[in-house]
């Protein structure tokens, strides 16, 4: 009985140090992955900073367009 036990334990033993190998794999992997959207969130904000700015087009090409009609008309 006692030597059953022994094994017994040695299998626990051995179980749970696998166990804990994967946790800390997971862990390490965990660690990793939060680094990498940190990076890809400080490049995202990056790009929205230095995007075009486009509305600010949109409204100045209106109103050179809206010029050279008034320019047009007033030439007629």
């Amino acid at each position: 009985m006692a030597l059953e036990l022994e094994r017994l334990r040695g299998t626990m033993a051995e179980g749970f140090a696998a166990l804990g190998g994967r946790l800390d794999n997971a862990l390490q992997r965990t660690s990793q992955t939060e680094a990498d959207i940190d990076k890809l969130e400080q490049r995202i904000e990056l790009l929205e900073r230095a995007r075009w700015p486009l509305p600010s087009v949109a409204a100045l090409v209106a109103l050179v367009g809206l010029g050279l009609s008034l320019y047009q008309l007033a030439a007629r």
